[in-house]
């Protein structure tokens, strides 16, 4: 038998076990579960986790040797001595129909001067006018005492112009279209986008980070698939598609290809899948319908059912900057979001002034400028056609035309072989040139723009110069 205090000590071992079990039953079921992953902690600290190393400390030498092994990596990457953006032509003199470079003047089938308006006496008088009441620049964006009543003037221009309610300009052509789309296209919202835009659309539509669904150049078939997966998608998930906005991206003349849009069909669409239309008209304004009012005028569409029309001043108008048009609603909104208006300087007076008088010229009621300008591409394109060995890429009635080579000696290589010929000749072109990371690099080509002076002679000098140099670069 054992002794009473044996009894005692097991009775009151049996007590302090039961208390604590009855503690178990009160405690919070979180508290166990914490204290149970601090004993696992502290046993995989003391089991399995290593000691730190120590690191051996270093002497100068070789603190030295690893500073002199050390190569950063480049500020920007290697770049070719013989790019052209590092060997440009240096002109001389006004920049029309006519250029001079290294004192040999030359035919210019090579800057955006559609309408020969860069160098017009009226627009250079009127710039001159501006200097002398206005100075140069402005020196303040749009909102901070940079708006000038010449401003207001040509804003209002461009609107009667388009027969839109409002217009609004912006001192830089290339930020005008890539800080529009930002401004209306946010994060969750659906772009569908041409693949062919050019390349401020493309920063636009990468600024906004919205979901970009690119379709296949001028591909109604492509496109129409693209709406028909997001309607399916919107079904399932109907609540989300409520607060989505889809918006549809393209070019009224696409400058890296040289043809229309089919506006008429992507209209229809526009209601069958409720999106809103912004259309860049930066080549095809000034160069496309009977008053160079644009595709719209071309095809005949209200231009009420196209929600935004950008375009640039630098091309048909001769200027600098770039404008959008529109309802009034929709405009005013690029006044506090549209970050090229509201951080830029605004638009040079005389420049703006200038723009107002090329708008003047365009709309005299006399005026043939934009019909001569289509039928003279017309004429082109025939004789373009009739040369072998080019393929011809764009519309016959596209003062912007692309020329490749038929066969596989289409490369950048060969097509600056019969640039650097024609220029021999008197003939000024260019190879296209695009950036590496486009979204879709097209094929090599050499770029022709028609300025609107030019006589059917000329015409087919340049068709006789181009068949010499394929001639000469091929063979």
């Amino acid at each position: 038998m054992g002794s009473p205090a044996n009894h005692d000590n097991v009775a009151s071992l049996a007590t302090d076990f039961y208390s604590l079990l009855e503690s178990f039953k009160e405690t919070p079921f979180y508290h166990l579960l914490f204290e149970i992953f601090l004993v696992l902690t502290v046993l995989w600290l003391i089991l399995f986790r290593k000691p730190r190393r120590i690191e051996k400390k270093l002497t100068e030498k070789e603190k030295q040797e690893l500073i002199d092994e050390w190569q950063p990596e480049p500020l920007v990457p290697p770049v070719d001595a013989n790019h052209p953006a590092l060997n440009v032509r240096v002109l001389d003199g006004i920049v029309g129909k006519t250029i001079e470079i290294d004192g040999k003047k030359s035919l210019n089938f090579a800057t955006f001067n559609f309408l020969n308006f860069v160098g017009n006496p009226r627009i250079t008088d009127k710039a001159i006018q501006a200097v002398q009441k206005y100075g140069v620049g402005s020196c303040g964006p749009r909102g901070f005492y940079g708006t000038i009543d010449i401003h207001l003037e040509l804003e209002e221009r461009l609107a009667h112009f388009f027969n839109c309610e409002e217009g609004i300009i912006y001192s830089y052509g290339f930020s005008t279209v890539a800080s529009i789309i930002p401004a209306y296209s946010k994060r969750n919202d659906i772009l569908f986008v041409d693949e062919g835009v050019h390349y401020a659309i493309q920063k636009g539509v990468e600024a906004s980070r919205s979901t970009v669904k690119w379709f296949r150049h001028n591909d109604i078939s492509d496109l129409e698939r693209l709406l028909v997966e997001q309607d399916i998608h919107d079904k399932k998930n109907p609540k989300k598609a409520r607060t989505l906005r889809r918006f549809l991206i393209i070019e009224g003349l696409y400058m890296n290809y040289g043809d229309l849009c089919p506006l008429p069909r992507m209209v229809e669409l526009k209601y069958q899948y409720k999106y809103r239309i912004f259309m860049d008209e930066s080549v095809s304004f000034g160069t496309i319908g009977q008053t160079g009012r644009g595709v719209t005028e071309y095809y005949n569409i209200d231009r009420r059912k196209i929600d935004l029309i950008s375009s640039s001043l630098e091309y048909s108008v001769g200027s600098i900057g770039g404008f959008a048009v529109g309802s009034s609603f929709v405009v005013d909104h690029q006044r506090l979001s549209a970050q090229g208006y509201c951080f830029s300087a605004s638009l040079p007076p005389l420049l703006a002034a200038a723009a107002i008088e090329a708008l003047n010229i365009m709309e005299e009621e006399d005026t043939t400028l934009c019909d001569t300008l289509m039928e003279k591409s017309k004429r082109l394109h025939q004789k373009l056609l009739d040369i072998k060995g080019y393929l011809i890429v764009g519309e016959d009635i596209s003062p912007l035309k692309h020329l490749r080579l038929t066969n596989s000696q289409n490369t950048v290589a060969r097509l600056e072989e019969i640039v650097e010929f024609a220029q021999t000749r008197g003939i000024t072109i260019t190879v296209a040139r695009y950036l590496n990371d486009e979204h879709r690099l097209p094929e090599p080509s050499i770029r022709l723009i028609l300025n609107v002076e030019m006589t059917d002679e000329e015409l087919e000098f340049l068709c006789t110069v181009l068949q010499e140099a394929r001639v000469k670069v091929t063979v």
